[in-house]
């Protein structure tokens, strides 16, 4: 590999840039061969990302500086950090609680505050009185000692020893303190019950708590100080012009001499071109079902939702969004559970997996997503096999100086960390061990705002390789949109002083990219987007590599430490007044764990480096990778980008995608413009369970057409359709989609296979009014519609349905109870309808069955009647 041939940026003593390599490096042409004759497939046996052009050329990272808000002028970063570092360090060698309250209660800034001499109104007295215990105390002097003593409260200068040498660059120890200490010396003939509660039992517990999280949770960079010198070491660089890379071990102080360090597009392995590896990877997926593990990290605020109960006004997470008929978390778990029912069919065999979902308290996220699994009966699924673990609160601060920002006494406004404290999150609540109880090896990590990411053969095909190979981190990435808020994967290679080179795939997140240099503009020939696929925060992970790097005593648990001031934090403070202030919190992001499975070669390598590496990409069509619910649509915008509204164009695309193959006529869906302006062509909703895998589903349906302005809504696996034509609305919904529920230890828990309905539509007309597209008050997203007319199908328990040679006009419902078999024919007179009770021995398992075949890495689905 050529050197670079201009200079790069210097930072702390390695020196970097992005190169697009040599089309003969990392690069292999699709109709290259590399894999050998051993059942062992390479990671190299798919083409490279098919949008890469066959030429490189060597694209080289601007250094502009990077957008910074410039802090007050009388603030000294220089000063500031070299005190917090001391106190650190002096906090890190104490032993006991005693010696770290010594330590803190030294700092000059502690001094002052907690200053008691004679005076009558001093704060000391005030915590006196709320009889604080010495950890609550040492906690709060943290805060003091990291310049955020204003979090104590606003207030103004009441005696001769608080003036001038009390005030800092924010203003400290405002009035509310002070008339706090008021209100305590009016009630001292009060109970002292009564004063804990109104003062002591909410606000500052509160902070309390928020205190004691920060301080134990990042006890690895420092606890509560560490956090604050971390914000401004990063402010700092950001004031002098540096560049914080956002690799681990890049800002590492004791590396000697002179790195260099290259970012390449990286090679993936295509799903969508070698499909025979692709068959043979969701396989591998199946089959290792019993040792993989769902981990959904959900603690994000979601703001850009703004989703808002409509009863009791209160805002609720991501996770409740009512997306398709459900909330986003039930379409996490019915994506999971059809892969389990897959297993089933395959092998017989009930396969129930361990869920880890990481909540916060944002919006009272936990309670919210606790008391749905409660109401959900945890989808019938055992409860032991769900682990929900919290997520801490951080302290958001200003852009301008790294001040902690506050709604109001003892109230600083608090966001959650980033994705990434999951990793050291796991293990201190027991995560990993819980997951190895269960014998897990691996597991998939899928964000909750990803309606398409279990769509076909994606998850099952990453989570196959991981398993198949020994990796120990896999990405399922995609193209990337340009202007998206998502970051791009990349292969990094480091050249060392020692003469070695390390190699691994990791990524950059999108708030990164000034930092970088990388423009995110419209793609052109000259564009870093044509060359480096989107990070998409699909992952799988080997659970003993994860755990080994969440038990890091360091930094190397927070994997890609990461500070965003570029958004405004909003917050409405105790006055009622809206404030936007730019700002952000410390946050890490789970995908950079990444960084820590770097692989360590003696010589620069030129190509074929991905298959040796511990780390590795899957890549598809977009639509089968990546499309988020994240951000409310606003009125009269045409933009569908991370909408609830685009999400759903992507469903109802990729179910083109798979019924036209199954020679079914369907209208071609126009651009993004033509649903914005209208609404989409019609709607297609099929439950994941007739497949996932997208081979057993086209052999379920064959023949016909579905007219434009028509609606079809599937939830059955147990499925038949043959040559219908479908000209309005059609709804099969059944209790029993995979199976039935048994009381099994005082739960109700899904048995796959047993007592299923079924559904069979062979040479049927249906026409009907179907939905009323005029209406306002259609949400299509939600599939909340108006209808004129339907064919709705309901079955009950264990109930059949079978239409044969027969045109449906007009309005019907059909429902068919527990235990019974509808035929619906034409008659002489009309409609002939029968309705008679399933034979007792086919009670359990139906009159017929979808047969499940294995065929060498195909599945061939056999319709067996009894």
């Amino acid at each position: 590999m050529a050197p670079p041939t201009t200079s790069l940026l210097h930072h702390s003593g390695i020196y970097f840039t992005f190169s697009a390599r040599e089309s003969h490096s990392l690069f292999f042409n699709s109709h290259k061969s590399l894999r050998p004759s051993s059942n062992k497939l390479p990671l190299t046996s798919l083409s490279s990302q098919p949008s890469l052009p066959s030429g490189r050329r060597r694209t080289l990272v601007s250094t502009v500086p990077v957008e910074y808000v410039p802090p007050v002028p009388d603030f000294d970063f220089g000063n500031e950090l070299a005190r917090l570092r001391i106190l650190r360090s002096r906090l890190s060698t104490s032993k006991s609680l005693r010696d770290k309250i010594h330590v803190v209660d030294s700092d000059a800034k502690v001094k002052r505050f907690f200053r008691r001499g004679h005076h009558k109104n001093g704060f000391a007295r005030v915590l006196e009185k709320l009889k604080l215990d010495d950890y609550e105390l040492f906690l709060l002097k943290c805060t003091v000692a990291a310049g955020q003593e204003h979090v104590l409260g606003p207030g103004y200068d009441t005696d001769s020893d608080f003036n001038g040498d009390f005030e800092s660059a924010r203003g400290s120890l405002k009035t509310a303190l002070y008339t706090l200490v008021e209100i305590i010396e009016k009630w001292e003939g009060n109970d002292d019950r009564e004063i804990h509660e109104e003062v002591d039992g909410v606000a500052l517990r509160s902070l309390l708590k928020t205190l004691r999280d920060v301080e134990e949770f990042y006890d690895c960079i420092g606890g509560i100080i560490g956090y604050q010198l971390t914000i401004l070491e990063i402010l700092s660089q950001s004031v002098h012009g540096e560049k914080n890379i956002n690799f681990q071990h890049i800002n590492n102080s004791n590396s000697m001499g002179c790195q260099l360090l290259e970012i390449h597009p990286p090679s993936v392995l295509d799903l969508s071109q070698d499909t025979e590896y692709a068959a043979q990877a969701a396989l591998w997926g199946i089959e290792g079902l019993p040792h993989l593990g769902e981990i959904y990290p959900l603690g994000g605020s979601a703001d850009r939702l703004g989703l808002v109960d409509t009863v009791t006004g209160e805002c609720l997470p991501a996770a409740m969004l009512p997306y398709c008929g459900r909330t986003l978390l039930e379409g996490l778990i019915r994506d999971l559970q059809a892969r389990e029912f897959l297993y089933f069919k395959l092998y017989g065999e009930q396969c129930i997996t361990p869920i880890a979902i990481m909540t916060s308290s944002a919006k009272n996220n936990h309670e919210h997503i606790t008391l749905l699994c409660e109401r959900s009966k945890w989808f019938g699924r055992d409860r032991s096999s769900f682990q929900l673990f919290e997520q801490p609160l951080v302290p958001a601060i200003s852009a301008e100086d790294g001040q902690w920002l506050v709604k109001g006494q003892f109230v600083p406004v608090c966001k959650p960390g980033g994705h990434g404290v999951i990793w050291k999150l796991a293990y201190d609540k027991g995560i990993f061990q819980w997951f190895h109880d269960h014998r897990r090896k691996g597991a998939t990590v899928r964000q909750v705002s990803n309606v398409v990411a279990a769509t076909d053969m994606t998850l099952l095909a990453l989570a196959g390789i991981g398993l198949h190979e020994g990796k120990k981190l896999g990405f399922a990435s995609c193209k990337r949109n340009s202007g998206a808020t998502e970051g791009i994967n990349v292969l990094i290679e480091k050249g060392k002083p020692d003469g070695t080179w390390t190699y691994g795939v990791s990524c950059i997140e999108y708030t990164e990219f000034d930092k970088f240099g990388i423009a995110d503009g419209s793609p052109s020939p000259n564009s870093l987007q044509t060359e480096f696929p989107a990070n998409t925060n699909i992952l799988y992970v080997d659970l003993s590599a994860a755990e080994l790097i969440g038990s890091s005593k360091d930094e190397t648990s927070l994997p890609g430490l990461v500070l965003n001031v570029k958004k405004s934090i909003n917050y409405v403070d105790h006055f009622g007044v809206q404030h936007g202030v730019p700002g952000g919190r410390l946050e890490c992001t789970m995908q950079n764990i990444a960084d820590n499975f770097v692989n360590s070669f003696s010589s620069q390598c030129f190509e074929g480096v991905e298959e040796m590496l511990d780390t590795f990409i899957v890549y598809n069509h977009r639509r089968k990778v990546t499309s988020s619910a994240k951000k409310k649509r606003k009125p009269d915008d045409m933009s569908l980008h991370q909408t609830p509204d685009g999400a759903l164009l992507d469903i109802i695309r990729n179910a083109y995608d798979l019924l036209s193959y199954c020679d079914i006529t369907l209208p071609k869906i126009e651009s993004n413009d033509k649903y914005a302006e209208s609404g989409p062509p019609y709607l297609i909703l099929l439950h994941p369970a007739l497949g996932p895998l997208w081979e057993v589903t086209r052999q379920k349906f064959h023949g016909g057409s579905i007219s434009e302005g028509s609606e079809l809504q599937i939830e059955v696996s147990e499925f038949l359709w043959r040559n219908v034509q479908l000209d309005g609305s059609l709804m099969i919904v059944a209790e029993n989609v995979m199976g039935s529920q048994i009381d099994k230890n005082h739960e109700s828990i899904l048995q796959y296979g047993y007592r299923c309905a079924r559904c069979k539509l062979e040479n049927v007309k249906i026409r009907n009014k179907g939905i009323d597209w005029n209406s306002d008050k259609n949400l299509y997203w939600k599939h909340d519609v108006q209808r004129l007319e339907a064919l709705k199908v309901v079955l009950h328990g264990n109930a059949e349905f079978e239409a044969v040679d027969v045109n449906l006009e007009g309005n019907h419902v059909f429902e068919v109870p527990d235990g019974y078999k509808m035929m619906v024919t034409s008659g002489n007179s009309g409609l002939s309808v029968h309705l008679n009770p399933i034979r007792k021995e086919f009670m359990d398992s139906g009159s017929w069955v979808w047969k499940y075949i294995l065929k060498g890495k195909h599945i061939q689905l056999e319709l067996v009647e009894f």
